[in-house]
């Protein structure tokens, strides 16, 4: 062998023994209970039937396809509530613990100490497992409104523009109030349009779904989020349950209990108003008179303001959860693993 050949072998098997000493080793499978890896974070199984257990369909049994459904669905929603808290950790963003006290006591004062314990019995949690489903909310909304809600803007050009567009929805033949509402049946519906695919089944389930939602408002959600998340009437949930204006006479032909939660209640405020297992939230906006109105009047602004900054927020976070989702690195074994064994249930891990 001559040396050229000699010194083209030499370099061929240090190139090749360079390219291995590089190549990182695979990395190992997964734990059975590793349902997911956000960014190399896991997220167990003991996670997602934590959260399950918190929800309405703990309470009552369902199918295995069902309950996977569910419980698929949750795991998105920590995925992306992990995208966020890493969001919180990334700029910094802090929960004082005397504002999780507030949070935390606000959300359970309208249950009596021991019914609320035995609420955390039945369904096998703890309360330093619902401090901890609150503290990772809060944090989370702080992100939103940090990255989305200070970021919308309406100019009174925008107002201008809008109203012009718009000029016939301005001159009311009658006094109206703007409404917007949840809607929560005790039936699973035909269609369901909101961004969660949540519908509660039962009596029981809307029940406490409708519970969940009224803690999740006092916690400072905002009700055109969770419209939009669970709200079981598929086109007013699509506008977070926004129905504009109804004049008062349409509102003289409702229901008296319906009638009676607009009429006799002040913008802003939120009442239940329930038939036959069936819940509805109802938020009254806005109250206007009759007569043709323009933006000069603060409350038709401020109406229009609302109703803008409403729109851009749910599109700008919307943009936003899928950026951050687009640049993360997703594994959902749970998915996965469905997927390889045809839809049925993964194995529970061995108990050490």
């Amino acid at each position: 062998m001559n040396g050229m050949n000699r010194m083209v072998i030499a370099f061929t098997l240090a190139v090749l023994s360079g390219a291995c000493r590089s190549t990182p080793a695979a990395p190992p499978p997964p734990s059975a209970d590793t349902w997911a890896v956000v960014a190399g974070r896991e997220i167990k199984r003991d996670a997602v039937e934590k959260a399950y257990r918190r929800t309405p369909q703990a309470s009552e049994t369902l199918s295995e396809e069902e309950t996977l459904t569910a419980k698929l669905g949750l795991l998105n929603e920590l995925i992306v509530q992990d995208i966020l808290l890493a969001k919180a950790r990334e700029m910094k963003i802090e929960l004082p613990g005397t504002e999780l006290d507030a949070a935390f006591a606000e959300a359970k004062k309208n249950m009596p100490e021991e019914a609320f314990r035995q609420e955390l019995t039945k369904r096998n949690l703890t309360e330093a497992d619902m401090r901890e489903e609150l503290r990772r909310d809060l944090l989370a909304q702080k992100v939103i409104e940090r990255e989305v809600i200070a970021k919308v803007t309406v100019s009174d050009q925008d107002v201008t523009d809008f109203f012009n567009a718009n000029k016939a929805q301005f001159n009311r033949a009658e006094e109206a109030y703007r409404i917007a509402q949840i809607v929560v049946t005790p039936v699973r519906e035909a269609e369901i349009g909101n961004r969660t695919g949540d519908d509660a089944g039962t009596p029981q389930e809307a029940a406490a779904k409708t519970q969940m939602l009224m803690e999740r408002l006092k916690s400072g959600v905002a009700f055109g989020d969770l419209a939009a998340d669970f709200s079981e009437d598929p086109q007013s949930a699509q506008r977070g349950g926004d129905l504009g204006f109804v004049p008062v006479s349409a509102l003289q032909k409702a229901p008296p209990a319906l009638r009676d939660a607009v009429l006799k209640t002040t913008p802003g405020s939120v009442r239940v108003v329930s038939n036959g297992g069936a819940h509805t939230l109802v938020l009254v906006v806005a109250h206007d008179t009759a007569g043709q109105k323009d933006p000069s009047m603060p409350a038709v602004k401020e109406g229009i303001t609302a109703a803008l900054r409403g729109r851009r927020e749910q599109l700008l976070r919307a943009a936003y959860l899928g950026s951050l989702r687009n640049d993360t690195v997703v594994v959902n074994y749970l998915a996965q693993r469905l997927v390889e064994s045809k839809g049925k249930m993964p194995a529970a891990p061995a108990k050490p």
